[in-house]
């Protein structure tokens, strides 16, 4: 049991740092708009994507294992509690994301120039990062959230039908793993066919996010560097995008059971 609790904190504290990563990534968004340097942003920003998959990716086989040592006897509440914790770790992750949010900003907006200033070279970038003197710059810039950032939105600017669109997404990615393992004990003789399925259902989700929310937020990033849209409105909409992250990752929680029955179902058909 100790190893199995091991285990679990180190797999939510992967789901903690891939969540804080992928909310974080509106604050490089906002950074090159406050740059005006979009395409070194974006440069920066699939780095952000690259260690974000790459921790989703080592977190997978772990999650599996807690599957394989579940007892017989209570699997079912075993595994649920477990990967209920592990669910509520992508919401502290987002919760600690939006959190960071100014701090980020600000420290994106002067890598993202010194990006530029280093021809786009990630490790000479990281070699700077990394030293004393930027360093103690960078702690210099930790700021929490303030209510100004809210106060220039109007009702109008608010992206209703993105921010719904944006909170089903992200509960269904976060729970594309962890309802196909569940559904592999739903359905036992089709345990293998239930589990390759959390690839199709992650891939689904991050196609609709890319098709969907990606666009919308990079017009707006654009509009202010052409100077069509204010920054304070394209920072009070991608705050209005974090919350939507965070209340899609607590929707997870009602979505888990269900996902995992309608997977072990879909299996039949495959």
């Amino acid at each position: 049991m100790g190893i199995l609790s091991e285990r679990l904190i180190l797999i939510s504290l992967f789901i903690f740092i891939i969540h804080s990563i992928e909310t974080l990534a509106y604050a490089v968004r906002l950074s090159g708009a406050r740059v005006r340097l979009l395409a070194s942003a974006l440069s920066l920003f699939n780095v952000m994507v690259i260690v974000s998959r790459m921790a989703n990716m080592m977190q997978q086989p772990f999650t599996g294992r807690l599957v394989d040592n579940a007892p017989k006897e209570n699997a079912f509440q075993f595994v649920e509690s477990q990967f209920r914790v592990i669910i509520g770790a992508s919401t502290l992750g987002t919760i600690m994301g939006i959190l960071l949010l100014p701090t980020f900003i600000a420290l994106f907006s002067r890598a993202i120039v010194h990006l530029s200033e280093e021809r786009g070279s990630i490790p000479a970038l990281l070699k700077k990062g990394l030293s004393k003197e930027y360093f103690m710059r960078g702690i210099k810039h930790i700021h929490l959230p303030r209510l100004s950032y809210i106060k220039d939105i109007k009702k109008k600017d608010i992206p209703i039908k993105l921010f719904f669109i944006n909170m089903l997404i992200t509960a269904i990615y976060t729970i594309g793993v962890l309802s196909a393992l569940y559904a592999s004990i739903i359905a036992p003789e089709r345990s293998a066919t239930a589990t390759m399925a959390s690839g199709l259902i992650n891939g689904i989700a991050t196609i609709l996010l890319t098709i969907f929310i990606d666009p919308k937020i990079s017009i707006l990033a654009d509009d202010v560097v052409n100077q069509r849209g204010s920054y304070n409105s394209l920072k009070g909409v991608s705050l209005m995008m974090m919350t939507s992250r965070l209340l899609g990752t607590i929707l997870a929680q009602l979505l888990f059971i269900p996902g995992a029955e309608y997977i072990a179902w879909l299996t039949k058909f495959m």
